[in-house]
Protein backbone atom coordinates (compact mmCIF):
# COMPACT_ATOMS: atom_id res chain seq x y z
CA UNK A 1 0.00 0.00 0.00
CA UNK A 2 2.73 2.32 0.43
CA UNK A 3 4.04 1.27 -2.99
CA UNK A 4 0.91 2.40 -4.24
CA UNK A 5 0.73 5.44 -2.49
CA UNK A 6 3.75 6.60 -4.27
CA UNK A 7 1.73 6.01 -7.97
CA UNK A 8 -1.05 7.78 -6.15
CA UNK A 9 1.01 10.91 -5.47
CA UNK A 10 2.81 10.67 -8.92
CA UNK A 11 -0.31 11.38 -10.62
CA UNK A 12 -1.53 13.71 -8.60
CA UNK A 13 1.39 16.00 -9.35
CA UNK A 14 1.40 15.01 -12.95
CA UNK A 15 -2.02 14.29 -13.88
CA UNK A 16 -1.41 15.55 -17.16
CA UNK A 17 1.51 12.84 -18.40
CA UNK A 18 -0.35 10.23 -16.59
CA UNK A 19 -4.04 10.64 -18.74
CA UNK A 20 -1.96 11.31 -22.10
CA UNK A 21 -0.30 7.70 -21.53
CA UNK A 22 -3.64 6.17 -21.06
CA UNK A 23 -4.90 7.51 -23.85
CA UNK A 24 -2.27 6.40 -26.24
CA UNK A 25 -2.29 2.86 -24.71
CA UNK A 26 -6.30 2.61 -25.23
CA UNK A 27 -5.75 3.75 -29.18
CA UNK A 28 -2.69 0.81 -29.63
CA UNK A 29 -4.61 -1.34 -28.01
CA UNK A 30 -8.24 -0.79 -29.78
CA UNK A 31 -7.17 -0.02 -33.30
CA UNK A 32 -7.68 -3.95 -34.56
CA UNK A 33 -11.02 -3.34 -33.43
CA UNK A 34 -14.04 -3.38 -35.45
CA UNK A 35 -15.03 0.05 -33.79
CA UNK A 36 -11.18 1.26 -33.95
CA UNK A 37 -10.82 0.50 -37.90
CA UNK A 38 -14.15 2.27 -38.35
CA UNK A 39 -12.88 5.01 -36.97
CA UNK A 40 -9.39 5.25 -38.49
CA UNK A 41 -7.38 4.85 -35.32
CA UNK A 42 -4.33 3.73 -36.86
CA UNK A 43 -4.14 7.31 -37.50
CA UNK A 44 -4.63 8.94 -34.41
CA UNK A 45 -1.82 10.84 -33.13
CA UNK A 46 -3.00 13.28 -30.95
CA UNK A 47 -5.99 14.17 -28.67
CA UNK A 48 -7.20 16.54 -31.05
CA UNK A 49 -6.97 13.60 -33.72
CA UNK A 50 -8.97 11.75 -30.99
CA UNK A 51 -11.96 14.12 -30.52
CA UNK A 52 -12.02 14.78 -34.69
CA UNK A 53 -12.09 11.49 -35.38
CA UNK A 54 -14.70 9.55 -32.41
CA UNK A 55 -17.70 11.68 -31.24
CA UNK A 56 -19.20 11.58 -27.92
CA UNK A 57 -21.32 8.58 -27.48
CA UNK A 58 -24.13 6.96 -25.24
CA UNK A 59 -25.24 3.89 -24.44
CA UNK A 60 -27.84 4.00 -27.71
CA UNK A 61 -25.23 4.55 -29.63
CA UNK A 62 -23.07 2.00 -28.39
CA UNK A 63 -25.60 -0.64 -27.80
CA UNK A 64 -25.42 -2.60 -31.66
CA UNK A 65 -21.43 -3.08 -30.49
CA UNK A 66 -22.45 -4.48 -26.91
CA UNK A 67 -24.97 -6.40 -28.47
CA UNK A 68 -22.30 -8.41 -30.60
CA UNK A 69 -19.77 -8.82 -27.69
CA UNK A 70 -22.97 -10.14 -25.35
CA UNK A 71 -23.44 -12.70 -28.29
CA UNK A 72 -20.01 -14.21 -28.17
CA UNK A 73 -18.53 -11.70 -30.89
CA UNK A 74 -14.55 -10.74 -30.48
CA UNK A 75 -12.29 -7.76 -31.27
CA UNK A 76 -15.76 -5.38 -31.19
CA UNK A 77 -14.98 -2.68 -29.37
CA UNK A 78 -12.20 -4.16 -27.00
CA UNK A 79 -10.01 -6.90 -28.30
CA UNK A 80 -10.57 -10.36 -27.75
CA UNK A 81 -14.00 -11.93 -26.38
CA UNK A 82 -15.79 -10.13 -23.42
CA UNK A 83 -17.75 -12.40 -21.61
CA UNK A 84 -18.83 -10.29 -18.62
CA UNK A 85 -21.14 -7.19 -18.53
CA UNK A 86 -21.99 -5.29 -15.61
CA UNK A 87 -25.66 -4.29 -15.39
CA UNK A 88 -26.28 -0.77 -14.72
CA UNK A 89 -29.00 0.52 -12.59
CA UNK A 90 -27.93 3.89 -12.23
CA UNK A 91 -31.95 4.45 -12.78
CA UNK A 92 -34.80 2.47 -11.87
CA UNK A 93 -36.17 2.67 -15.30
CA UNK A 94 -37.62 -0.30 -16.91
CA UNK A 95 -34.95 -0.36 -19.56
CA UNK A 96 -30.95 -1.68 -18.65
CA UNK A 97 -28.02 -0.89 -19.31
CA UNK A 98 -25.44 -3.94 -19.92
CA UNK A 99 -21.48 -2.50 -19.69
CA UNK A 100 -18.45 -4.43 -21.22
CA UNK A 101 -16.28 -5.52 -18.34
CA UNK A 102 -12.48 -7.06 -19.93
CA UNK A 103 -10.25 -8.77 -17.52
CA UNK A 104 -7.93 -5.27 -17.49
CA UNK A 105 -10.47 -3.41 -17.04
CA UNK A 106 -11.42 -5.86 -13.96
CA UNK A 107 -7.24 -5.44 -12.89
CA UNK A 108 -6.29 -2.40 -13.88
CA UNK A 109 -9.57 -0.36 -12.69
CA UNK A 110 -11.61 -2.18 -10.20
CA UNK A 111 -9.32 -4.11 -8.60
CA UNK A 112 -6.81 -1.08 -8.51
CA UNK A 113 -9.62 0.93 -7.53
CA UNK A 114 -10.06 -1.12 -4.20
CA UNK A 115 -6.51 -0.67 -3.68
CA UNK A 116 -6.02 2.59 -3.78
CA UNK A 117 -9.26 3.35 -1.29
CA UNK A 118 -7.34 0.94 1.18
CA UNK A 119 -3.60 2.93 0.02
CA UNK A 120 -5.44 6.20 0.77
CA UNK A 121 -7.43 4.95 4.04
CA UNK A 122 -4.10 4.06 5.41
CA UNK A 123 -2.49 6.81 4.95
CA UNK A 124 -4.76 8.72 6.90
CA UNK A 125 -5.06 6.38 9.24
CA UNK A 126 -2.06 5.10 10.38
CA UNK A 127 -3.39 2.77 13.56
CA UNK A 128 -5.60 1.06 11.16
CA UNK A 129 -6.79 -2.32 11.93
CA UNK A 130 -9.46 -3.45 8.90
CA UNK A 131 -7.73 -6.80 8.63
CA UNK A 132 -7.38 -8.01 12.04
CA UNK A 133 -11.30 -8.92 11.31
CA UNK A 134 -13.52 -9.52 8.07
CA UNK A 135 -15.40 -7.10 5.68
CA UNK A 136 -18.65 -6.78 4.12
CA UNK A 137 -19.70 -5.79 0.53
CA UNK A 138 -23.21 -5.69 -0.34
CA UNK A 139 -23.30 -6.90 -3.20
CA UNK A 140 -25.40 -7.96 -6.03
CA UNK A 141 -25.79 -11.18 -8.41
CA UNK A 142 -24.85 -12.63 -11.68
CA UNK A 143 -26.63 -14.57 -13.97
CA UNK A 144 -26.29 -16.06 -17.73
CA UNK A 145 -27.48 -14.47 -20.85
CA UNK A 146 -29.81 -16.61 -22.33
CA UNK A 147 -28.85 -16.39 -26.16
CA UNK A 148 -25.39 -16.81 -25.34
CA UNK A 149 -25.04 -18.44 -21.38
CA UNK A 150 -20.88 -18.02 -22.01
CA UNK A 151 -21.81 -14.23 -21.20
CA UNK A 152 -22.47 -13.16 -17.25
CA UNK A 153 -24.50 -10.15 -16.22
CA UNK A 154 -25.10 -8.81 -13.46
CA UNK A 155 -23.90 -5.79 -10.60
CA UNK A 156 -20.71 -4.61 -10.91
CA UNK A 157 -20.39 -5.26 -7.35
CA UNK A 158 -20.96 -9.39 -7.54
CA UNK A 159 -18.24 -9.09 -10.41
CA UNK A 160 -16.11 -7.84 -8.03
CA UNK A 161 -16.85 -10.13 -5.31
CA UNK A 162 -16.78 -13.48 -7.30
CA UNK A 163 -13.65 -12.30 -9.28
CA UNK A 164 -11.53 -11.47 -5.85
CA UNK A 165 -8.12 -12.70 -5.15
CA UNK A 166 -7.87 -15.73 -3.42
CA UNK A 167 -6.42 -13.70 -0.28
CA UNK A 168 -9.05 -11.08 0.00
CA UNK A 169 -11.34 -13.92 0.23
CA UNK A 170 -9.98 -15.02 3.79
CA UNK A 171 -10.90 -11.61 5.32
CA UNK A 172 -14.67 -11.55 3.53
CA UNK A 173 -18.07 -12.77 5.09
CA UNK A 174 -20.41 -14.24 4.43
CA UNK A 175 -19.53 -16.86 2.33
CA UNK A 176 -19.22 -16.42 -1.59
CA UNK A 177 -22.95 -18.36 -2.32
CA UNK A 178 -24.88 -16.48 0.61
CA UNK A 179 -22.78 -12.99 -1.23
CA UNK A 180 -24.14 -13.44 -4.43
CA UNK A 181 -27.42 -14.69 -3.68
CA UNK A 182 -29.55 -13.19 -6.01
CA UNK A 183 -33.18 -13.06 -3.93
CA UNK A 184 -32.57 -10.32 -1.44
CA UNK A 185 -34.99 -11.03 1.11
CA UNK A 186 -33.53 -14.61 1.73
CA UNK A 187 -30.02 -13.06 1.35
CA UNK A 188 -30.24 -10.59 3.86
CA UNK A 189 -31.62 -13.02 6.46
CA UNK A 190 -28.94 -15.56 5.49
CA UNK A 191 -26.14 -12.42 5.64
CA UNK A 192 -27.27 -11.39 8.86
CA UNK A 193 -27.10 -14.94 10.75
CA UNK A 194 -23.66 -15.11 9.53
CA UNK A 195 -22.11 -11.68 9.73
CA UNK A 196 -23.64 -11.05 13.45
CA UNK A 197 -20.98 -13.81 14.74
CA UNK A 198 -18.07 -12.71 13.13
CA UNK A 199 -15.63 -9.75 13.98
CA UNK A 200 -16.56 -7.56 11.46
CA UNK A 201 -14.04 -4.02 11.02
CA UNK A 202 -15.18 -2.74 7.84
CA UNK A 203 -18.43 -2.78 5.24
CA UNK A 204 -19.35 -1.35 1.71
CA UNK A 205 -22.59 -1.12 -0.06
CA UNK A 206 -25.24 1.31 -1.05
CA UNK A 207 -26.55 3.15 1.96
CA UNK A 208 -30.33 2.06 1.48
CA UNK A 209 -29.36 -1.99 1.77
CA UNK A 210 -26.61 -1.54 3.93
CA UNK A 211 -29.55 0.07 6.52
CA UNK A 212 -31.49 -3.04 5.51
CA UNK A 213 -29.20 -5.75 7.09
CA UNK A 214 -28.59 -3.12 10.00
CA UNK A 215 -32.34 -3.40 11.23
CA UNK A 216 -32.57 -7.15 10.49
CA UNK A 217 -29.19 -7.81 12.56
CA UNK A 218 -30.69 -5.48 15.40
CA UNK A 219 -33.46 -7.83 15.24
CA UNK A 220 -32.07 -10.73 15.32
CA UNK A 221 -29.45 -9.83 18.07
CA UNK A 222 -31.63 -7.73 20.23
CA UNK A 223 -28.84 -5.42 20.35
CA UNK A 224 -29.65 -1.25 20.53
CA UNK A 225 -26.67 -0.36 18.03
CA UNK A 226 -24.49 -2.34 15.64
CA UNK A 227 -21.56 -1.51 17.23
CA UNK A 228 -22.69 -3.60 20.21
CA UNK A 229 -22.66 -6.79 17.77
CA UNK A 230 -19.55 -5.52 16.33
CA UNK A 231 -17.02 -3.56 18.63
CA UNK A 232 -13.97 -3.59 15.94
CA UNK A 233 -16.01 -2.07 13.51
CA UNK A 234 -14.19 1.23 12.05
CA UNK A 235 -14.87 1.61 8.70
CA UNK A 236 -17.86 2.38 6.00
CA UNK A 237 -17.16 2.60 2.35
CA UNK A 238 -20.33 4.06 0.83
CA UNK A 239 -21.19 5.32 -2.69
CA UNK A 240 -23.59 5.14 -5.47
CA UNK A 241 -25.92 7.43 -4.13
CA UNK A 242 -25.24 10.96 -1.53
CA UNK A 243 -24.31 9.89 1.94
CA UNK A 244 -25.80 13.41 3.15
CA UNK A 245 -29.48 12.13 3.74
CA UNK A 246 -28.68 8.90 5.44
CA UNK A 247 -26.28 10.26 7.95
CA UNK A 248 -28.28 10.70 10.81
CA UNK A 249 -29.76 7.81 10.53
CA UNK A 250 -26.02 6.16 10.34
CA UNK A 251 -24.86 7.61 13.62
CA UNK A 252 -27.34 6.04 15.30
CA UNK A 253 -26.58 2.75 13.78
CA UNK A 254 -22.74 3.20 14.98
CA UNK A 255 -22.80 6.15 17.80
CA UNK A 256 -19.01 6.41 17.84
CA UNK A 257 -16.42 8.95 16.23
CA UNK A 258 -14.07 5.83 16.05
CA UNK A 259 -15.65 4.82 13.01
CA UNK A 260 -14.94 6.52 9.54
CA UNK A 261 -17.35 7.16 6.53
CA UNK A 262 -15.33 6.83 3.40
CA UNK A 263 -17.10 7.65 0.17
CA UNK A 264 -15.77 6.21 -3.19
CA UNK A 265 -17.73 6.89 -6.77
CA UNK A 266 -17.44 3.15 -8.19
CA UNK A 267 -20.28 2.84 -11.01
CA UNK A 268 -20.65 -0.09 -13.59
CA UNK A 269 -18.79 1.76 -16.04
CA UNK A 270 -15.25 1.92 -13.55
CA UNK A 271 -13.89 2.85 -10.64
CA UNK A 272 -13.36 6.69 -10.76
CA UNK A 273 -12.65 8.58 -7.01
CA UNK A 274 -12.23 8.06 -3.90
CA UNK A 275 -12.31 10.20 -0.50
CA UNK A 276 -8.77 12.08 -0.46
CA UNK A 277 -8.89 13.11 3.34
CA UNK A 278 -10.91 12.14 6.21
CA UNK A 279 -12.21 15.33 7.27
CA UNK A 280 -13.17 16.70 3.69
CA UNK A 281 -16.10 15.40 1.14
CA UNK A 282 -14.50 15.29 -2.17
CA UNK A 283 -12.71 12.72 -3.95
CA UNK A 284 -9.74 12.37 -5.77
CA UNK A 285 -10.03 11.15 -9.49
CA UNK A 286 -8.20 8.62 -9.84
CA UNK A 287 -5.96 9.00 -12.89
CA UNK A 288 -4.06 5.65 -13.38
CA UNK A 289 -6.90 3.23 -13.50
CA UNK A 290 -7.13 2.11 -17.49
CA UNK A 291 -9.79 5.24 -17.65
CA UNK A 292 -8.87 8.85 -19.97
CA UNK A 293 -11.14 11.32 -18.56
CA UNK A 294 -12.80 14.48 -20.34
CA UNK A 295 -15.94 16.38 -19.35
CA UNK A 296 -18.76 18.10 -20.84
CA UNK A 297 -20.07 21.88 -19.31
CA UNK A 298 -23.15 21.90 -18.38
CA UNK A 299 -24.06 24.56 -21.68
CA UNK A 300 -23.15 21.98 -23.45
CA UNK A 301 -25.90 18.96 -21.99
CA UNK A 302 -28.69 19.36 -24.50
CA UNK A 303 -27.08 19.62 -27.86
CA UNK A 304 -27.05 17.66 -30.20
CA UNK A 305 -23.48 17.01 -30.42
CA UNK A 306 -21.83 18.37 -27.23
CA UNK A 307 -18.20 19.40 -26.64
CA UNK A 308 -15.82 18.18 -24.34
CA UNK A 309 -13.19 19.34 -22.99
CA UNK A 310 -9.67 17.33 -21.31
CA UNK A 311 -9.06 17.11 -17.43
CA UNK A 312 -6.55 19.99 -17.59
CA UNK A 313 -9.17 22.64 -18.98
CA UNK A 314 -11.83 21.92 -16.47
CA UNK A 315 -12.78 25.19 -13.75
CA UNK A 316 -13.60 24.46 -10.18
CA UNK A 317 -17.08 25.28 -8.93
CA UNK A 318 -18.40 24.33 -12.15
CA UNK A 319 -21.05 21.39 -13.17
CA UNK A 320 -19.74 19.25 -15.73
CA UNK A 321 -21.13 15.56 -17.31
CA UNK A 322 -17.83 13.21 -16.94
CA UNK A 323 -16.66 11.54 -20.43
CA UNK A 324 -15.09 8.14 -20.21
CA UNK A 325 -13.09 6.32 -22.82
CA UNK A 326 -12.04 2.69 -20.71
CA UNK A 327 -9.89 -0.72 -21.34
CA UNK A 328 -13.13 -1.94 -22.01
CA UNK A 329 -14.29 -0.39 -25.09
CA UNK A 330 -16.12 2.30 -23.79
CA UNK A 331 -14.98 5.06 -26.36
CA UNK A 332 -15.97 8.58 -25.35
CA UNK A 333 -18.91 7.62 -23.11
CA UNK A 334 -20.97 9.67 -21.12
CA UNK A 335 -22.78 7.66 -18.41
CA UNK A 336 -24.89 10.66 -17.34
CA UNK A 337 -23.19 11.17 -13.92
CA UNK A 338 -22.52 15.26 -12.94
CA UNK A 339 -19.51 16.03 -11.34
CA UNK A 340 -18.13 19.83 -9.76
CA UNK A 341 -14.30 20.24 -9.20
CA UNK A 342 -13.09 21.22 -5.66
CA UNK A 343 -9.29 21.82 -6.57
CA UNK A 344 -7.14 21.16 -9.06
CA UNK A 345 -3.62 20.02 -8.67
CA UNK A 346 -4.75 17.41 -7.29
CA UNK A 347 -8.22 17.14 -9.18
CA UNK A 348 -10.84 16.28 -6.48
CA UNK A 349 -14.60 16.34 -6.95
CA UNK A 350 -17.87 16.25 -5.62
CA UNK A 351 -21.06 14.06 -7.50
CA UNK A 352 -23.76 16.44 -8.20
CA UNK A 353 -26.14 13.98 -9.77
CA UNK A 354 -27.16 12.81 -13.21
CA UNK A 355 -27.64 15.07 -16.56
CA UNK A 356 -31.08 13.41 -16.38
CA UNK A 357 -31.99 13.44 -12.37
CA UNK A 358 -32.41 17.20 -11.75
CA UNK A 359 -36.12 19.38 -12.23
CA UNK A 360 -36.02 22.44 -14.51
CA UNK A 361 -39.31 22.24 -15.79
CA UNK A 362 -39.76 26.11 -14.83
CA UNK A 363 -36.17 27.35 -15.09
CA UNK A 364 -35.38 26.55 -11.54
CA UNK A 365 -32.20 24.14 -12.58
CA UNK A 366 -32.52 22.21 -8.96
CA UNK A 367 -30.05 19.44 -8.80
CA UNK A 368 -29.68 16.75 -6.07
CA UNK A 369 -27.05 18.19 -4.28
CA UNK A 370 -29.43 21.13 -3.39
CA UNK A 371 -32.19 18.80 -2.61
CA UNK A 372 -29.77 16.40 -0.26
CA UNK A 373 -28.32 19.31 1.32
CA UNK A 374 -31.84 21.51 2.28
CA UNK A 375 -33.37 18.16 3.63
CA UNK A 376 -29.92 17.85 5.89
CA UNK A 377 -30.22 21.27 6.99
CA UNK A 378 -33.35 20.98 7.84
CA UNK A 379 -33.62 17.44 9.59
CA UNK A 380 -31.18 19.16 11.06
CA UNK A 381 -32.88 21.87 12.57
CA UNK A 382 -36.21 19.80 13.34
CA UNK A 383 -34.68 16.57 14.55
CA UNK A 384 -36.43 14.24 11.44
CA UNK A 385 -34.96 11.64 9.99
CA UNK A 386 -35.30 11.04 6.34
CA UNK A 387 -35.38 7.51 5.07
CA UNK A 388 -35.66 8.20 1.05
CA UNK A 389 -37.40 10.48 -0.91
CA UNK A 390 -38.06 11.39 -4.29
CA UNK A 391 -39.12 14.67 -6.09
CA UNK A 392 -41.14 15.42 -9.32
CA UNK A 393 -42.82 18.89 -10.42
CA UNK A 394 -46.18 19.69 -10.27
CA UNK A 395 -47.48 21.51 -13.79
CA UNK A 396 -49.04 24.77 -14.21
CA UNK A 397 -52.90 23.78 -14.91
CA UNK A 398 -55.44 26.45 -15.57
CA UNK A 399 -55.06 28.91 -12.61
CA UNK A 400 -53.08 27.05 -10.57
CA UNK A 401 -49.15 28.10 -10.09
CA UNK A 402 -46.67 25.24 -11.17
CA UNK A 403 -43.94 23.80 -7.88
CA UNK A 404 -42.41 20.56 -6.69
CA UNK A 405 -43.70 17.80 -5.45
CA UNK A 406 -41.61 15.77 -2.64
CA UNK A 407 -42.52 12.35 -1.25
CA UNK A 408 -40.79 11.62 1.80
CA UNK A 409 -41.07 8.31 3.89
CA UNK A 410 -39.78 8.95 7.53
CA UNK A 411 -38.11 7.57 10.31
CA UNK A 412 -38.33 9.93 12.70
CA UNK A 413 -41.43 12.29 11.56
CA UNK A 414 -41.31 15.86 12.62
CA UNK A 415 -43.11 17.39 15.20
CA UNK A 416 -44.68 19.86 12.57
CA UNK A 417 -45.02 18.72 9.16
CA UNK A 418 -46.21 22.30 8.39
CA UNK A 419 -42.98 23.56 9.79
CA UNK A 420 -40.75 21.22 8.27
CA UNK A 421 -42.39 21.88 5.15
CA UNK A 422 -41.64 26.18 5.40
CA UNK A 423 -38.11 25.05 6.68
CA UNK A 424 -37.48 22.86 3.53
CA UNK A 425 -38.48 25.14 1.06
CA UNK A 426 -36.64 28.26 2.54
CA UNK A 427 -33.32 26.27 2.50
CA UNK A 428 -33.54 25.11 -0.98
CA UNK A 429 -33.96 28.71 -1.73
CA UNK A 430 -30.78 29.70 0.03
CA UNK A 431 -29.12 26.96 -1.97
CA UNK A 432 -30.48 27.39 -5.51
CA UNK A 433 -30.31 31.28 -6.89
CA UNK A 434 -32.74 30.10 -9.73
CA UNK A 435 -35.18 28.37 -7.52
CA UNK A 436 -35.55 31.56 -5.17
CA UNK A 437 -36.05 33.76 -7.72
CA UNK A 438 -39.04 31.74 -9.17
CA UNK A 439 -40.18 31.38 -5.88
CA UNK A 440 -40.11 35.15 -5.01
CA UNK A 441 -43.34 36.21 -3.33
CA UNK A 442 -45.17 33.07 -4.94
CA UNK A 443 -45.23 34.77 -8.59
CA UNK A 444 -43.81 32.02 -10.28
CA UNK A 445 -43.82 28.85 -8.53
CA UNK A 446 -45.43 27.79 -4.87
CA UNK A 447 -43.96 26.67 -1.74
CA UNK A 448 -43.01 22.97 -2.52
CA UNK A 449 -45.70 20.51 -1.06
CA UNK A 450 -44.75 17.12 0.66
CA UNK A 451 -46.35 13.99 0.74
CA UNK A 452 -45.58 11.52 3.69
CA UNK A 453 -45.37 7.54 2.79
CA UNK A 454 -45.96 4.70 4.62
CA UNK A 455 -42.82 2.79 6.11
CA UNK A 456 -41.56 0.83 2.94
CA UNK A 457 -43.91 1.90 0.13
CA UNK A 458 -40.01 2.85 -1.64
CA UNK A 459 -38.93 -0.94 -1.12
CA UNK A 460 -42.16 -1.83 -2.29
CA UNK A 461 -42.07 -0.11 -5.42
CA UNK A 462 -38.45 -0.96 -6.23
CA UNK A 463 -39.45 -4.65 -5.38
CA UNK A 464 -42.51 -4.42 -8.29
CA UNK A 465 -40.36 -2.96 -10.85
CA UNK A 466 -37.84 -5.78 -10.19
CA UNK A 467 -35.13 -3.58 -8.94
CA UNK A 468 -34.85 -4.62 -5.37
CA UNK A 469 -31.23 -5.05 -3.76
CA UNK A 470 -28.32 -4.71 -5.33
CA UNK A 471 -27.07 -0.86 -6.54
CA UNK A 472 -30.87 -0.39 -7.40
CA UNK A 473 -31.32 3.22 -6.02
CA UNK A 474 -34.84 5.68 -5.50
CA UNK A 475 -34.52 8.31 -7.87
CA UNK A 476 -34.57 11.16 -6.33
CA UNK A 477 -35.57 14.33 -8.80
CA UNK A 478 -36.83 13.34 -12.50
CA UNK A 479 -38.15 16.10 -14.74
CA UNK A 480 -41.45 14.41 -15.17
CA UNK A 481 -44.12 12.54 -12.89
CA UNK A 482 -43.97 9.13 -14.53
CA UNK A 483 -42.10 7.54 -10.84
CA UNK A 484 -44.03 9.54 -8.32
CA UNK A 485 -47.71 8.56 -9.54
CA UNK A 486 -46.42 5.33 -10.02
CA UNK A 487 -45.17 5.27 -6.27
CA UNK A 488 -48.61 6.97 -5.30
CA UNK A 489 -50.24 4.08 -6.58
CA UNK A 490 -48.89 1.84 -4.09
CA UNK A 491 -50.28 4.38 -1.27
CA UNK A 492 -53.89 4.09 -2.26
Amino acid sequence: MRSRMKRIEHYMQHPEEVQRKWLHQLIQKGKYTEWGQKHHYSSIKTYSDFIQKVPIQNYETLQPYIHKMMNGEKDILWNGKIEWFSKSSGTTSEKSKFIPVSWQHHKQCLMKGCTDTLSIYYANHSKANIFQGKGIVMGGAWQHFPPYPQTKTGDVSALMLNHMPSIAKYFYSPDMKTALMSEWESKIERMAQITSKENITNLGGVPTWTIVLFRKILEITGKKNILEVWPQLELYIHGGVSFTPYKEQFQQFLPSEKVQFLEIYNASEGYFSVQLEKDKEDMLLLLDNGVFYEFIPSSEWEKENPKAIPLEDVEVGKNYAIVISTNSGLWRYSPGDTVKFTSKYPFTLKITGRTKHFINAFGEEVIVENTDKALALTCATTGAIVREYTVAPIYIKGENKGGHEWLIEFEKHPTNLESFNELLDQNLQQLNSDYEAKRYKNLALSRLKIQVLPEGTFHKWLKEKGKYGGQNKIPRLVNHRNFLEDILTLTK
